[in-house]
């Protein structure tokens, strides 16, 4: 019975192309693609994808791969220079892409071949036994986007608006006519040394279009998205959200057959950003439409309104939403020793939060926009999220996601140019990462030059996801919270999270302790659970990440055990 279930058990690795096959050292704040590198689709290769696999890891999220706005010159490519003024790092964004057709000529060895390189990227995935996700970027593009490798017959974003109107359903941008964009004041693009002729505090564009994070403004502020355009899908902002949905605007299917294109090449799904800045409308009209004419396609959801999760899975038809405002937050602070924050917090999660939706919340410890556990506005060490790391896995039978590095220990730190000395490595600037590049070992991926402790930190992780992968009770088994059965028993704290995942094959007693100091407990098993699963008398449990042995006469007694400091046991029994 337990085979039918939906596997929602996707094991993703987030890594970002430019910075993941970086062999470089220098790292110099603001440095160019010569002088800090950058690394290239081609990198990652099958001995790559082979060591990903091994972890455990059954998705790859490619970050950032489609072309991009970047004050790197590509003009003898044929690429029309992008104006400096108007992005962000040396680098660009990812997130403000400027042709959606095409793949960013960084990332490419040959640059006229950039696309055939992300095909054979796609294929060589797959051929290693991992499927591939990609970024969808819905809400905002470059304010340079145009698209010059586009099918025949598709029409560009704007390209057929009326720009006297400041809205009309069937325009893709926000317009302020009569008003010409000015270039925030005080941007320095590049820092101090980068030179070029575009470089001048201006940008031409006339009228002005609506910034991506809903600035209605011609003049957006130094902290707004301003290297961004808002598109429009039929929502009237100035007229109280109203929405201009039937007809279609033109828009809907212009985001549909770019998710068409990506998906006729054989990427697996998409990670969409800021869904919830899109109207609902558009989602659930479009993936159900995208799953019907590729079945198993995958739509993850960054969301961060609790009030609508359920909207975006029932009605939008996401697979998975992003769960940053409950679960990570929770387990951050955890992880912190923050004084007010107890695992009472997890149970709001899935008892409240997500109640009734939670198999279907991506869960995780990093990501690009959150600090490193390594660095030191995290915690510091990165074994201290062991505990956290434990739960994000095991809590329940949604997918799991790490970021490139976490598993080694990188703490993100340095000034690399627009991002800051922020605990992020950033995703603005060319940029070397220290730590993921001992396990690169400059191409070999063997982890040469990790030290022991890292391959150590590697070894959990490896061993967490693989248990996760391998154990039904992990992947499709029930949950039941041992917090109530256990809250008397001496050595219990509230730093302390205790739940049992089962299946009628298996069981798998979770114990974690996000205490700064060893505990040993006698955890119990409530005895309508003992009974319902027809457990009694004597009972050996193994540590599926350790393989230590515990043992209980009676297992109505309970089993004694001691759980390191911000350390964990899964017991298998």
């Amino acid at each position: 019975m337990e085979e039918s279930k939906t596997d929602h058990k996707l094991i993703i690795y987030q890594l970002l192309p430019r910075l993941f096959g970086n062999t470089k050292t220098l790292n110099k704040t603001n440095g160019s693609i010569e002088e800090n590198g950058v690394g290239k689709l081609n990198d990652i290769n099958d001995k790559a994808l082979q060591e990903i696999k091994k972890m455990g890891f059954t998705y790859v999220w490619y970050t950032g791969v489609i072309e991009h706005a970047t004050m790197t010159d590509y003009s003898a490519f044929g690429i029309k220079a992008d104006d400096p003024d108007i992005v962000k790092g040396r680098a660009g964004s990812p997130y403000a892409i400027k042709d959606y057709y095409d793949i960013d000529p960084d990332l490419a060895v040959d640059v006229k071949n950039r696309i055939g390189e992300y095909e054979a990227l796609i294929k060589r995935t797959h051929s290693n036994g991992l499927k591939v996700l990609m970024d969808l970027v819905p809400n905002h593009v470059a304010r340079t986007y145009a698209s010059d490798v586009k099918p025949a017959g598709v029409r560009d974003f704007g390209q057929d608006d009326d720009k006297t109107q400041a809205f009309s359903a069937k325009n893709d941008f926000y317009y302020m006519p009569g008003q010409p964009f000015v270039v925030p004041s005080g941007y320095n693009p590049g820092g101090d040394e980068f030179e070029s002729p575009l470089k001048d505090g201006k940008f031409d564009e006339n009228p002005a279009r609506a910034t991506g994070n809903d600035v209605f403004s011609a003049s957006p502020s130094i902290n707004d998205w301003f290297e961004t355009m808002k598109l429009n899908y039929g929502v009237d902002y100035m007229d109280h959200r109203r929405g201009h949905f039937d007809p279609v605007p033109p828009l809907w299917n212009k985001v549909y057959d770019i998710l068409h294109y990506w998906s006729q090449k054989g990427v697996d799904g998409f990670r969409c950003d800021m869904v919830e800045m899109v109207p609902l409308e558009f989602w659930a009209w479009g993936i159900p439409k995208m799953k019907a004419e590729h079945p198993g396609i995958v739509f993850i959801g960054e969301a961060y309104d609790k009030g609508k999760y359920s909207d975006y899975i029932l009605k939008g038809h996401f697979d998975y939403l992003y769960d940053k405002v409950g679960l990570y937050d929770t387990i951050r602070n955890l992880t912190r020793n923050e004084h007010n924050t107890t695992t009472w917090g997890i149970n709001s999660v899935w008892n409240h939060d997500s109640k009734g939706i939670d198999e279907h919340m991506l869960r995780f410890m990093e990501n690009h926009d959150e600090q490193r556990i390594a660095s030191p506005d995290f915690a510091g060490n990165p074994w201290l999220a062991v505990p956290g790391m434990i739960v994000t896995a095991t809590l329940n039978t949604g997918p799991v996601m790490i970021y490139f590095g976490q598993e080694v220990g990188e703490p993100g730190a340095g000034n690399e140019g627009f991002s800051g000395n922020d605990g992020r490595s950033s995703i603005f600037d060319y940029w070397g990462v220290p730590e993921h590049q001992k396990w690169i070992n400059n191409g070999a991926f063997d982890g040469g030059k990790l030290s022991t402790d890292q391959k150590n930190l590697r070894g959990f992780y490896q061993t967490l996801l693989n248990a996760v992968h391998k154990n039904e009770a992990l992947k499709n088994g029930e949950f039941y919270e041992l917090m109530m059965a256990n809250e008397h028993q001496p050595g219990f704290d509230t730093r302390m999270y205790i739940y049992l995942r089962y299946t009628n094959n298996q069981r798998i007693l979770v114990i974690t302790n996000f205490n700064r100091e060893a505990r040993k407990i006698n955890v119990k098993l409530p005895d309508d659970l003992l009974y319902k699963l027809n457990i009694n008398g004597k009972k050996q449990f193994t540590d599926l990440l350790s393989g230590g042995k515990f043992s209980t006469g009676d297992i109505k007694n309970g089993v004694e055990v001691t759980v390191g400091a911000s350390g964990g046991l899964m017991l298998e029994f």
